[in-house]
């Protein structure tokens, strides 16, 4: 059976079948507010300052490794070892670009931004903007690929930002429970459903077992994660949200403009 060979263009669809409702407003969104984030976390990066007011500590900024963090998340730090990078920069840097990776390798966050910012393919029974198709066989997309690798590392973030959350508890004058620690909590749960639902994520849980009769634990979770996997569009907005709100609530903790809430 013969096919068609990779990049080679197909016919161009016809006028009379192409799609005549608003299909760009979902690409416009997409631009808009994947756009938005991506300015505010790198000029947020780039700040090096304003991430931290007791016991909150922005998601940007965990784990910060270096003693001149304000709030370093291990009390020996990484003072005697040399990273310029990090010191002349910003920790947010090499923080971001942990899951920062995971997000852009996501196959869902995939498909979005290819339909959205390099219209390719733009939608369904739409016309192509660029000629000829390769997929992700050829670099720099094949490195897509390490997409699978980068969900471990992702799931690193998810602890560090869950002892984070823990340690949003403990108040200068004792144990506490303020607005700021809903919010930190929030952003962890979200973030947590949306590393677990991923499609790596459900295939290391049992994604390659061929007879789940022989493991029926394995099944269990596997059958849980493809639940979770359902939404994980929807995961990965709210998700991108909550970090960006999180860190902007703690900013604005931080230069004084509002006052955090104190509930316990």
């Amino acid at each position: 059976m013969s096919g068609r060979a990779v990049g080679q263009a197909r016919a161009p669809i016809a006028a009379a079948h192409l799609l005549q409702d608003a299909w760009w407003t979902l690409p416009l969104t997409v631009v808009v507010v994947l756009g938005s984030f991506i300015v505010y976390s790198t000029w947020a990066a780039f700040q090096n300052a304003h991430y931290f007011i007791a016991p909150y500590l922005s998601p940007f900024y965990s784990p910060c490794l270096y003693r001149s963090c304000r709030h370093p998340s291990f009390a020996f730090g990484l003072a005697d070892i040399h990273l310029p990078v990090i010191g002349l920069l910003s920790p947010a840097f090499l923080i971001l670009a942990g899951p920062g990776v995971f997000r852009l390798t996501c196959y869902y966050y995939r498909k979005a931004y290819y339909r959205s910012f390099w219209l390719a393919p733009v939608a369904c029974a739409v016309r192509d903007v660029k000629s000829g198709y390769s997929g992700e066989t050829r670099f720099p997309l094949i490195l897509q690929n390490f997409h699978r690798y980068a969900w471990y590392v992702a799931v690193l973030f998810i602890v560090m930002l869950t002892w984070d959350a823990l340690l949003a508890f403990r108040f200068p004058n004792g144990f506490g429970i303020g607005v700021g620690t809903i919010v930190m909590w929030i952003n962890v749960v979200l973030l947590a459903a949306y590393t677990f639902s991923c499609h790596s994520c459900r295939h290391v849980c049992g994604g390659y077992v061929d007879v789940f009769s022989k493991a029926p634990v394995r099944y269990r979770v596997w059958h849980f994660v493809t639940r979770l996997n359902e939404r994980h569009p929807m995961y990965a907005w709210l998700s991108l949200l909550s970090v960006g709100l999180t860190d902007l609530y703690i900013r604005l903790l931080s230069m004084g403009i509002i006052r955090d809430l104190r509930i316990i």
